[in-house]
């Protein structure tokens, strides 16, 4: 989880950052510094954006090619270690009921082994085997809780930044169409 922290942290914002300088830069016909613009970034829009740039000659639909092509590859970079995240949040509840499981029927051998309902013996066996039930059960679902809340935000996060990119790549496309169809100032 805190790996995946830092990682949407570094990139956020960063896409939402470059768009209005690249689309200056475009706008001015100035592919060069719309490259420089992109060249080192690792935001995903970015990313994807310079591979876009550098395909330019061959025209929009080669440029939406690479579009379609990277944005994938790209979401998938920032899903890394979630479906582990999601699958550890939704199986770690069934851990602590194992173990809830398995404390009972320690409770119940504990009562069988004792045989006499009542003596000190007979409450301390069932007492520590519902104590360990109980603490299964706590910490499958403190392993669990925070999982689920981390997986769904990292989610939320992974959503906003492939917006961003989708902003800054198809505001790069845009300017490509529009400059193809004649009404640039190619």
């Amino acid at each position: 989880m805190i790996e995946r922290i830092i990682f949407y942290q570094s990139l956020r914002g960063r896409d939402a950052a470059m768009l209005r300088g690249l689309h200056s830069a475009l706008a001015d016909n100035d592919l060069a510094r719309a490259q420089a613009l992109v060249k080192d970034s690792s935001a995903p829009g970015g990313r994807i954006a310079i591979q876009m740039l550098d395909t330019s000659a061959r025209g929009s639909s080669s440029m939406a090619a690479i579009m379609a092509a990277l944005r994938p590859g790209e979401k998938l970079r920032l899903e890394r270690s979630l479906n582990f995240l999601g699958t550890v949040g939704a199986n770690a509840p069934f851990i602590g009921l194992l173990g809830t499981v398995l404390g009972i029927i320690e409770t119940f051998r504990a009562i069988e082994r004792s045989g006499v309902a009542g003596s000190a013996e007979y409450s301390t066996a069932v007492m520590s085997g519902i104590y360990e039930a109980l603490v299964a059960t706590a910490v499958g679902l403190l392993v669990a809780i925070p999982a689920v809340i981390a997986y769904n935000f990292f989610q939320r996060r992974v959503k906003a930044l492939l917006g961003e990119a989708d902003a800054l790549t198809n505001m790069v496309l845009a300017l490509f169409n529009h400059k193809s169809d004649g009404r640039g100032h190619a």
